[in-house]
This record gives C-alpha cells, sequence and structure tokens, in this order.
C-alpha cells in the first residue's frame, strides 16, 4: 500500500492562496457581469416601452383594434403583445460559460483575459399570444434569441436565422441602447413572420375531456418554427 503523500505546512498554505485568489477573481469578475447584465435588462426595457409606444401609436392610426403593448411582470422578466404574438424577455441571475469552441469563445479578445469567459445572459422567447391569456399549457413557445453580456459590457447576439444578425467582432461590440433596440426590432420582426400554421384535419379529429376542460384547444394553429444558430458570425481579428 502507498504511502500517504506528506503535504507541508507550507505547501498547504500555497494551496489554500491559490484557492482564495482564484475564487476571489471570479467572484468579483461574476459579480461585475451580474451587475452589467443588471443595468442592460433595465435598459431593454426602457427601450421596449419606448418602441411599443411609438409602433402604438403608428398602428393606432391605421386600425384602433391592433394591440401593442408592454407589460411588466417582474424584476427578471417583462413582455411585449403586439397582434397574435407574444415576446417574453427573461434575465437569469446565473452567470455562465461555454466550451472552447463555442460561440465568441475562440476568439483573441476573450483569449487575452480569462474573465471575458463568463457571461450575463437574457432570452427572448416567441409565444402565441392567446396561449398565455388562455393558459394553454401545452402551448409551444420559441426561444428566439439569446444576449450575452461580459465584464467590460461588450455583448455577443446568437438565435434564429430570422434575426439576420450582422457579421461583427465582440471586441468592438459595447452595448448601447441602440444594440439593445436592434435586438427587439429583429426578434419582432422574427416573429411577426413566423406565420400560425393549422394542423391537418386528420391530427384534430379526436379530442379528450380532460383536454376540453383545460381548454386545451386540438383545432388551434401552430407556429412553423425558427431555424436556429449559434449566433453572429465573427469578423477577423
Amino acid at each position: 500500500m502507498a504511502a500517504a503523500e506528506v503535504v507541508t505546512a507550507e505547501e498547504a498554505t500555497e494551496r489554500l492562496a491559490l484557492i482564495s485568489d482564484g475564487l476571489k477573481q471570479k467572484a468579483t469578475a461574476k459579480q461585475a457581469i451580474f451587475r452589467n447584465t443588471s443595468a442592460a435588462f433595465d435598459l431593454l426595457r426602457q427601450v421596449s416601452l419606448e418602441l411599443t409606444l411609438e409602433l402604438s401609436k403608428r398602428i393606432t392610426a391605421v386600425d384602433s383594434t391592433v394591440i401593442i403593448e408592454y407589460r411588466p411582470i417582474n424584476e427578471m422578466e417583462f413582455h411585449i403583445r403586439f397582434s397574435g404574438d407574444l415576446l417574453m424577455f427573461v434575465m437569469h441571475s446565473n452567470i455562465i460559460t461555454f466550451p472552447d469552441d463555442y460561440g465568441p469563445m475562440p476568439t483573441k479578445y476573450v483569449e487575452e483575459d480569462f474573465r471575458r469567459r463568463f457571461f450575463g445572459h437574457i432570452m427572448a422567447y416567441n409565444f402565441m399570444a392567446d396561449s398565455i391569456k388562455y393558459q394553454r399549457l401545452n402551448d409551444p413557445g420559441y426561444l428566439v434569441g439569446r444576449l450575452l453580456i461580459n465584464i467590460d459590457n461588450h455583448y455577443f447576439i446568437e438565435g434564429v436565422k430570422e434575426l439576420e444578425l450582422p457579421d461583427i467582432n465582440m471586441a468592438d461590440n459595447l452595448l448601447t441602447s441602440d444594440a439593445l433596440k436592434m435586438f427587439v426590432e429583429s426578434a419582432m420582426i422574427a416573429a411577426v413572420n413566423n406565420d400560425l400554421i393549422a394542423p391537418p384535419l386528420q391530427e384534430i379529429q379526436k379530442i379528450t375531456v380532460k383536454q376540453k376542460v383545460e381548454n386545451q384547444q386540438v383545432s388551434r394553429g401552430s407556429k412553423l418554427g425558427f431555424s436556429f444558430y449559434n449566433g453572429q458570425h465573427h469578423q477577423p481579428e
């Protein structure tokens, strides 16, 4: 039986120092990223409210029955309702990272500072507005996009192809109200252009009592869906 390795007091102290320093650096970085993400979400709220007011004025002049509204839910979530669509914007409290070959990770910008490997994230989901209104719990929703924010307050967007994201270098991609407005507008355009498809008659011939009681209307349509890809293309560094 091999003898146990003897750790000197000096080695033990060095190990504790390494652990302590690592925790301090990561914890400090993650707190800063969370603050950046929280500030970005507040700005996203303001941008979304202003955008819905502007669109509502334009649409109301043409058709007063079309509803476009901003709806706060809590400090981590808000909704935008327009026509038959609903966008949910959700900020997550956790700070995340990715494998070395994912998204912006293999870029020189990220590799220069280990703290840039961590991100706060804000998700944009698309649901049919009636799914929420009538609490149709089995109706699907779609992740339209994800906004990643780092310690430098730079951002990276990934999402469905319908967002039509521009080629971008994260190193130059400072988060601004214009960038957030583009994110919201792109999500709205993607949702509007994703039409409601009715199911074939053969698929909806039967309905259970449970579906009727729970208002699961099997005759309802569903979204066609989106094509997803891993985000903005990188310009050469």
